[in-house]
């Protein structure tokens, strides 16, 4: 399998999860892109915020809708070091965004192309393009760091 260098944005979502990491918390980064520049960012952190929403994507989207001053984030990509889980699946179909990249599958948590699949259903009422890959080897490689230290 080639390795090629990464886009920024999942560079930049890498870096934040080595930043969640370091604190403690499940290392997820995330960003938001409009037009080729960042809008929104976060980072895990339901630990420290104590905090069960407090997701990456998240925080990211927060960051991204109040940036616009609108709910819905239409044009905007997310990019992520995780497949999402169902809440962030759930916010991501709300904010509208028109593209989802994510690095690395997660078949226990996951809920875009594992689990729950919230994109495939009928009640979804946007379903964006989903791109997976990009970064996995450093977002498994991260995770899988991040809990053997804790075992």
């Amino acid at each position: 399998m080639p390795h090629w260098p990464l886009p920024d944005p999942m560079a930049r979502a890498l870096a934040l999860a080595r930043e969640a990491a370091a604190d403690g918390e499940v290392p997820v980064g995330a960003v938001v892109v409009k037009d080729g520049a960042v809008i929104g960012e976060g980072r895990n952190a339901p630990r420290r915020d104590h905090d069960p929403t407090a997701h990456a994507e998240i925080a990211a989207i927060r960051m991204a809708a109040a940036a616009l001053g609108a709910e819905r984030l239409t044009g905007c990509e997310l990019w992520v070091t995780l497949e999402p889980c169902a809440m962030c699946a759930g916010a991501i179909v709300h904010a509208r965004l028109a593209r989802l990249y994510y690095a690395a599958p997660d078949p226990k948590g996951g809920a875009v192309e594992h689990g729950a699949r919230v994109f495939d259903h009928p009640q979804a009422l946007h379903r964006p393009e989903v791109y997976s890959g990009m970064g996995e080897v450093e977002a498994a490689e991260l995770m899988r760091g991040f809990f053997r230290e804790r075992r």
